[in-house]
């Protein structure tokens, strides 16, 4: 029996394991509106991008689109191609730190949600010493209308804005759903069409052994099948990429200055074995979560890597008992401590369900290495941060998720070759989150202990880090841990390259105790003497970036 290795699966038939290629090409006009910041007093702005083109996109800006707060350079920059990078403030040293914008910073018509309090907390965020803000670019805002119908206008504001401001932009470009259902306020359902497309072939949604189907990301198993109007996921993922290149040019390597690309749920690459309504406390309630192999596409994979082996009682679905009400792992047959995860079945069905998160993983990073390549952007993909059982053997919560780590293999290893194959940064959270405080919950918990395996795996594949906090915690004492985890990373390295993204901004950052923590944080992941004029904290007095925040909190309504 093969034993999968730790990085590539063992098994590779053509129709398991197909290589990463370029989607088909399809040549088509698309219409990309634009939303200038200030009402046109005629026309509105528009830029008609060629889509999948050879050859730039030439995008137009109305004579129409001036205002005050631009002039003219911003439209003569993006019509003639200028770069806007020698307009922006030099990189500094140290650990960049970015603020994650409201998840509804634009909304679901793609409108600006309150413009001048996001252009306050802007002014406010850049005097803190702040790099820049990271851009939830959603699938289901900007293709809502229809297949290769893109509306950009609430994004092209934000870029706008942060130039403005002098911050740079991280857009992560998010291919899933936010929010738990209609009720949530952060309510952000996948594009329409791709819903209907559900409705027709629910295969096209995760399922677990309960045939309970999730919609929060298509599955990965019709990854190259063209399964949504014609294209295959990969397709759409890809074409949605090329348009937001050739629409944004202008701004790549200079104001926008990374791409993270969603890989998954909640944009990580992983699956969704725990269900977003559950998630958030899934630490505290332990839940093992489950294996995510039941839609047709996923089947007909493992039935036929089963076969290639010679092993057809292997294909009919995952493991058998490997759930239980208590989520107790010691009390199922798969994830205990001698349990069958460990067996040559076990392996197997690990490797195969692991390889086909990678090969996910794989297609996508080629497809962004091959859309960016000469942008001068960096590019970035997110794993998820599971550590509730990260004190067991079995490790059971990784495995439902995709990542093949146990006591005795380490599942994260590969994911960083990968990551590093292509170029990308490996982003992760819980960053805050401390052994003492998680084990008073949940003792088999480590996030310190996970986060050192992950960030080794990311050194020794030369990965960039990016780590993000999983709460808004504003206390000392997580901004605290933030250095440590960025020290353990970076201390020894030449060219250490860690940075930071908070999550997320909103109107309890901006109150003043608060505020005063998130700037002495920024202050120390940047070097030391550059803000001292504006963050005197030596007099107590946060000087101007604290004038700025107290205005922010009182207008703001995030």
């Amino acid at each position: 029996m093969p034993i999968a290795s730790p990085s590539t699966p063992t098994f590779s038939p053509s129709f398991c394991r197909k290589t990463p290629s370029d989607s088909t090409r399809f040549v088509k006009t698309s219409t990309v509106r634009f939303r200038p910041t200030r009402p046109p007093s005629h026309r509105p702005l528009t830029i008609s991008a060629r889509l999948n083109s050879s050859t730039t996109s030439n995008g137009f800006f109305s004579p129409d689109n001036n205002n005050d707060d631009d002039g003219g350079d911003l439209q003569h920059e993006l019509q003639h191609g200028v770069s806007l990078s020698h307009r922006h403030r030099h990189r500094r040293g140290g650990s960049p730190v970015f603020v994650t914008l409201p998840a509804d910073a634009v909304t679901g018509s793609g409108q600006v949600r309150r413009r001048k309090a996001m252009a306050q907390s802007f002014r406010a965020l850049a005097a803190a010493g702040v790099e820049g803000v990271v851009m939830e670019v959603w699938w289901g805002v900007v293709e809502r209308e229809g297949p290769r119908v893109y509306d950009w206008g609430g994004y092209g504001e934000i870029v706008a804005m942060a130039r403005r401001c002098g911050l740079k932009v991280r857009a992560a470009l998010a291919f899933h759903q936010c929010g738990t259902g209609p009720g949530d306020p952060f309510w952000i359902p996948l594009p329409q069409w791709v819903l209907e497309e559900m409705d027709k072939d629910p295969d096209i949604a995760y399922s677990d052994r309960f045939g309970r189907r999730n919609t929060e990301y298509v599955s990965l198993g019709c990854d190259i099948l063209p399964v949504l109007r014609g294209r295959s996921p990969i397709q759409a993922y890809a074409d949605f990429m090329r348009n937001f290149r050739d629409t944004f040019r202008p701004f790549l390597g200079g104001i926008i200055t990374e791409i993270q690309v969603g890989m998954g749920p909640a944009g990580e690459l992983r699956y969704p074995s725990c269900p977003i309504q559950k998630l958030t406390w899934a630490w505290r309630s332990r839940e093992l979560g489950e294996f995510q192999c039941y839609d047709k596409y996923m089947l007909a994979s493992l039935n036929a890597c089963a076969r290639e082996i010679g092993m057809r009682e292997w294909e009919n679905g995952g493991p058998i008992g490997a759930s239980n009400l208590m989520q107790d792992p010691e009390s199922t047959e798969f994830f205990k401590t001698d349990g069958s995860w460990n067996s040559p079945y076990g392996e197997f069905f690990l490797g195969w369900y692991s390889g086909m998160l990678l090969l996910h993983g794989e297609r996508i990073c080629s497809e962004t290495e091959t859309i960016f390549r000469g942008t001068e952007v960096n590019t970035s993909g997110k794993v998820a941060a599971i550590h509730w059982h990260y004190g067991t053997q079995s490790h059971p919560s990784e495995l439902t998720a995709g990542y093949y780590n146990t006591s005795n293999r380490d599942g994260y290893l590969p994911i960083a070759r990968m990551f590093g194959r292509y170029g990308f940064n490996l982003c992760c959270t819980s960053f805050e989150k401390q052994d003492a405080d998680e084990k008073q919950m949940n003792p088999l918990s480590s996030p310190e202990g996970f986060l050192r395996q992950l960030l080794l795996a990311a050194r020794n594949c030369d990965v960039p880090m990016e780590g993000e906090n999983s709460a808004a915690t504003l206390d000392d004492g997580s901004f605290q841990q933030v250095v440590r985890m960025s020290k353990f990373y970076s201390d020894g390295l030449k060219t250490p390259s860690f940075s930071f993204n908070f999550v997320r901004m909103d109107k309890n950052l901006f109150e003043y105790r608060n505020w005063v923590s998130f700037t002495r944080f920024v202050r120390q992941m940047s070097d030391t003497d550059i803000f001292r004029a504006s963050l005197d904290f030596g007099g107590g007095d946060t000087g101007l970036s604290s004038r700025w925040a107290v205005d922010c909190c009182a207008v703001l309504a995030y």
